[in-house]
């Protein structure tokens, strides 16, 4: 197979920018907790509430084989645009636990087909050297779980608001990003 070499560096910018989704509610827990008078438990349930939903959605995706079904790119894009949205959903007015928990249940299904479907198109591509482009994705999305914090870091800059603007914003970007992988 011909591989283009284009194909790996989309697919480690796309997976960078959405997989900041995944910790984006860590990155402003203390301003969630006091913006929808949380008890300080919340951070634990939050966290393990993304990851169930993560979860779920992988063992959805494979029972259905998704992406033998459909082109993986075009679940990459779908799933990065509504786990973007689900994300924005933690800036709701009237959230509460229960609905935060659901928001981000929800951003955890949809990153599902993000971070394994980026792992499936790279797997299409990379026969040879599989192993290096595996290990660019994995960089990627560990410095795309922790890009929320730093951004709340810079909170002179990103109010945590803002933080959930970006982090969605970048996802829908990168969603954008994988249309131009052809698999």
């Amino acid at each position: 197979m011909n591989v283009k070499k284009h194909i790996l560096p989309i697919i480690v910018i796309a997976q960078f920018f959405c997989t900041s989704l995944w910790f984006a509610s860590n990155g402003v827990i203390t301003d969630l907790v006091s913006a929808y008078q949380l008890d300080t438990s919340a951070l634990g349930n939050l966290t393990a509430t993304v990851k169930f939903g993560f979860i779920i959605g992988t063992l959805l995706f494979a029972l259905f084989t998704i992406t033998d079904r459909f082109s993986p790119s075009k679940v990459f894009f779908i799933c990065a645009l509504l786990g973007g949205t689900f994300n924005l959903g933690l800036i709701w007015e009237e959230n509460n636990l229960n609905t935060l928990l659901i928001f981000r249940f929800l951003t955890g299904f949809f990153l599902a087909g993000i971070y394994p479907v980026g792992m499936k198109i790279a797997t299409d591509y990379y026969e040879k050297g599989l192993g290096k482009s595996l290990s660019f994705l994995v960089g990627a999305l560990v410095l795309g779980t922790a890009l929320p914090h730093l951004l709340k870091a810079t909170s002179t800059i990103f109010l945590w608001k803002s933080v959930l603007y970006t982090t969605s914003s970048l996802a829908f970007l990168g969603g954008f990003f994988s249309v131009f992988v052809n698999s």
